[in-house]
């Protein structure tokens, strides 16, 4: 997130530069119509909320273990199991680490060739990036939803599942200064690849590790596509046409029906979409869960919108397979009958 705040500074820097040369920016919103306006600073600051390595960004507040499992079991635990090691949904965040990792700083089931699994705390240097990532954009259904100090008893809560903190410890914008230097893999991070640009990590200038040369002579003609997305999973996440920019050369493909084109109160495709539910279901294709196609043809004949409502608020696991499906609360009430009445029929129009 760090890169995108960095940008939206260097957005705001041009904006103040065009009115101090007398430009408006209204020249360049009118140069790509439909694009926006410019983001006000409450705006920019709603989204600067990126923590960084040196906790640079880290707001105050605290958490206990205890308070952390409470959170967890209502929000988090449908999707990464209670003990945060399920792969049912996502590939589990808790496994894998020593007494000796969090004592050498290195994940050494990492090189173990009879070894596959790779959980997050094997592969995560920084506790900056958790605290960043929950807070960000967990729960999966409702990101950024969390408190400062739900996010601070969460961490907690997985910390203590990894055997990182003591049952009784307190996480907060103090403590988790500590906690890094107790991090499984936190020195397994190499900036050798000069991904990162400058020195604000290796401490040296270093050079990428790709190379790449213009081609001057014998260049092919067309470009080869090497892989595109599965016909079953275009639909998955909506219409990419309209998720991209009205500016560059490039245009998302057309992977389902337009949500912008369908005028008036929101489709139910549309609320899918927004709900999330296209990242595990789909019309007609069994995703993680069920197709729409499949849930029609259960139900057929039934009054069951009454019994249907309360699952999708509750969510569960079981009807369709062991793998949980998260509860949704964030959805109108008015919008959730309307989205079921059209799964209910088959989701025509998709």
């Amino acid at each position: 997130m760090s890169r995108f705040s960095e940008r939206a500074r260097i957005f705001a820097a041009a904006f103040a530069l065009s009115a101090a040369a007398g430009v408006t920016a209204g020249f360049a919103l009118d140069t790509y119509t439909g694009v926006g306006r410019p983001a006000t600073p409450a705006e920019l600051k709603a989204w600067d909320i990126d923590v960084r390595p040196d906790f640079a960004g880290l707001p105050k507040g605290s958490g206990s273990v205890a308070q952390g499992e409470a959170v967890w079991e209502q929000k988090c635990a449908s999707c990464h199991g209670t003990f945060a090691e399920s792969n049912k949904v996502f590939t589990p965040l808790v496994g894998g680490t020593t007494k000796e990792d969090v004592a050498s700083g290195h994940a050494a089931a990492l090189k173990r060739p009879d070894y596959p699994a790779r959980t997050t705390f094997m592969k995560v240097a920084t506790v900056s990036t958790l605290f960043d990532y929950i807070r960000r954009a967990m729960p999966w259904n409702a990101p950024k939803s969390l408190s400062n100090d739900e996010v601070y008893a969460v961490l907690a809560y997985l910390l203590n599942l990894a055997e990182i903190v003591p049952d009784d410890f307190v996480l907060d914008d103090r403590t988790i200064r500590d906690v890094q230097g107790l991090m499984p893999n936190r020195n397994g991070m190499t900036w050798s690849h000069a991904l990162w640009p400058g020195t604000e990590f290796s401490g040296k200038p270093v050079a990428p590790d790709v190379q790449a040369a213009p081609c001057m002579k014998d260049c092919k003609k067309e470009v080869e596509i090497g892989s595109a997305l599965p016909d079953y999973a275009l639909a998955s996440h909506g219409n990419l046409a309209d998720q991209n920019r009205l500016v560059g050369p490039v245009r998302g493909q057309v992977t389902a029906a337009s949500v912008k084109a369908e005028a008036g109160p929101a489709s139910p495709a549309a609320i899918a979409e927004t709900a999330g539910c296209l990242g595990c279901h789909a019309a007609t294709t069994r995703l993680v869960g069920p197709s729409y196609v499949e849930v029609a043809d259960k139900y057929k004949g039934q009054d069951v919108t009454a019994k249907l409502i309360a699952k999708v608020r509750a969510g569960g696991e079981g009807v369709w397979g062991s793998v949980a499906m998260p509860p949704q609360e964030e959805i109108k009430d008015e919008d959730l009958k309307k989205l079921l009445a059209w799964i209910l029929a088959g989701a025509p129009n998709k």
